[in-house]
C-alpha cells in the first residue's frame, strides 16, 4: 500500500475515532447538561444518571482511542496540538474528572444541597468539554499562532484567551448544541415517566438551535479565508512541515465544489436535526437521527479543513498536514493492522453491552435497587 493511501486512510480513521467519541460520549456528556432542566426531584435525576451510569466509561474509550491515534500516526499534531492547547487540554480534562466523582460521590449523603452541588458539577462536566471541542475546531479555521524552527522545535504564543474567540465559541456554541440535543435524544429513549416527557417536549427547540448556529458557522466561515497550497503536493515524500509553501486566501468550501457530493455531509447534519423532531414519539429513530449530526457535523470540518490538520497563522508554510504529519509508512502499516485486528472486538463488544443493557430505566429499578443504583 502506498505512503499516500495510508495516509489518507489514517485521516478517515482519526475522523472516525472523534466521531465516535462525539456519538458514543456526546449522549452521555448531553444528559449531563440536561440533568438540572429535565429532573426536577431526586428520583427523577436517579433515573437520567442511571441511563448513563453503567456505560460512560466505556464510551470514554473513544476519547482515549483518539489520542493515542494522534500519538502514533500523527506525532507532530499531537505535539503541537497538546502543548499549544494545553490549558485548554487541562480544563477539559478536570471537567471530564466531575464525571466519575460526581456519580460516585453524589450518593453519598441523602442532603438535598450536596446532590445538588454534585447535580450542577456533573452539568459543569458536560458543557465544559462541549464548548471546548468546538472551540478547538473553530481555531483551526482560522489557524492558530505556532511555528517550527529549523530543527523542527515547536514554538508558539497560543494563549487560552486568545483562543477564545467570536468565531470560535461560536464553533463552541454548535458542539454545545448538537451533544444536547443528542442528550436530549438519548433520555427521550432511556428514561421514564416525567424526565422522558421533558427531554422529547426539549428536541425540538434543541434542533431549532442547533441548525441555526449551524447555519451562522456555516456563512462566517463563507467570510474568512482559508488555507491553501502553493508549492506542489508531495503525498510520498518523508514527514517535514517545512517543505512546503502556502498561503491564505481562497474559501474552505474548495473541497465541497470541486466534488458536490460532499455537500451530503452539512446536509445530513440538518437532515438529522429534522428528523429528531419528526420521530421524536418513535425513540429510538429519533435516536439515530440525533447520532447523525455529531457524525456528519464532524464530517463537514474534516472535509472543508482537509488537506491541513492544524493550520498555522504565525507561519502558514508550517502548517501541519494530512502529506507532512505523520508517522512513517512502516509505522502506519504495522498500526493499521493492530486496528484491522481489535476495532471489530471492540464494536461487538460494545454492542453487546448496549444490548443487554436495553430497555428504558424506571423509578421502580431504581427503588428496587436503591442500594446499587447511582
Amino acid at each position: 500500500m502506498s505512503y499516500e493511501i495510508l495516509r489518507l486512510i489514517w485521516w478517515a480513521l482519526l475522523g472516525i475515532l472523534l466521531i465516535g467519541f462525539a456519538v458514543m460520549d456526546g449522549f452521555d456528556l448531553g444528559t449531563a447538561v440536561l440533568l438540572p432542566f429535565v429532573a426536577r426531584s431526586d428520583i427523577e435525576r436517579r433515573i437520567a444518571i442511571n441511563t448513563v451510569g453503567p456505560v460512560w466509561e466505556g464510551n470514554q474509550v473513544w476519547f482515549i482511542l483518539s489520542g493515542g491515534a494522534i500519538f502514533a500516526a500523527w506525532p507532530a499534531l499531537y505535539a503541537a496540538s497538546f502543548s499549544g492547547f494545553y490549558l485548554a487540554m487541562f480544563l477539559v480534562l478536570a471537567a471530564l474528572i466531575l464525571r466519575p466523582v460526581g456519580f460516585k460521590y453524589r450518593s453519598k449523603l441523602a442532603d438535598a444541597r450536596w446532590r445538588s452541588t454534585w447535580d450542577w458539577l456533573l452539568f459543569a462536566g458536560g458543557v465544559v468539554p462541549s464548548l471546548v471541542f468546538g472551540v478547538a475546531f473553530g481555531n483551526l479555521f482560522l489557524g492558530v499562532p505556532f511555528t517550527f524552527d529549523s530543527d523542527l522545535r515547536f514554538h508558539s504564543t497560543i494563549t487560552l484567551f486568545a483562543l477564545l474567540n467570536p468565531f470560535a465559541l461560536l464553533f463552541g456554541l454548535v458542539s454545545l448544541s448538537m451533544i444536547v440535543l443528542h442528550g436530549a435524544a438519548w433520555l427521550n429513549l432511556k428514561a421514564s415517566g416525567a424526565v422522558k416527557e421533558r427531554a422529547r417536549a426539549a428536541l425540538p427547540v434543541l434542533a431549532g438551535v442547533f441548525i441555526a448556529l449551524f447555519v451562522l458557522a456555516g456563512a462566517w466561515v463563507a467570510r474568512i479565508g482559508a488555507f491553501h497550497f502553493v508549492s506542489a503536493i508531495l503525498p510520498e515524500a518523508s514527514s517535514n512541515p517545512l517543505m512546503k509553501t502556502v498561503a491564505m486566501g481562497g474559501s474552505w468550501f474548495v473541497n465541497f465544489n470541486g466534488h458536490p457530493a460532499l455537500w451530503l455531509f452539512p446536509l445530513t447534519a440538518i437532515l438529522g436535526a429534522g428528523l429528531a423532531i419528526v420521530f421524536r414519539r418513535l425513540p429510538l429513530l429519533a435516536f439515530v437521527a440525533s447520532a447523525l449530526v455529531p457524525l456528519a457535523t464532524i464530517a463537514t470540518a474534516g472535509v472543508a479543513l482537509f488537506p491541513f490538520l492544524l493550520p498555522s497563522s504565525a507561519n502558514p508554510g508550517a502548517s501541519l498536514t494530512v502529506w507532512d504529519a505523520s508517522s512513517s509508512k512502516l509505522t502506519l502499516e504495522v498500526m493499521l493492522g493492530v486496528v484491522a485486528l481489535l476495532l471489530p472486538i471492540v464494536l461487538a463488544y460494545t454492542s453487546w453491552v448496549y444490548r443487554v443493557l436495553r430497555g428504558p430505566v424506571t423509578e421502580e429499578q431504581i427503588r428496587a435497587d436503591s442500594k446499587t443504583a447511582y
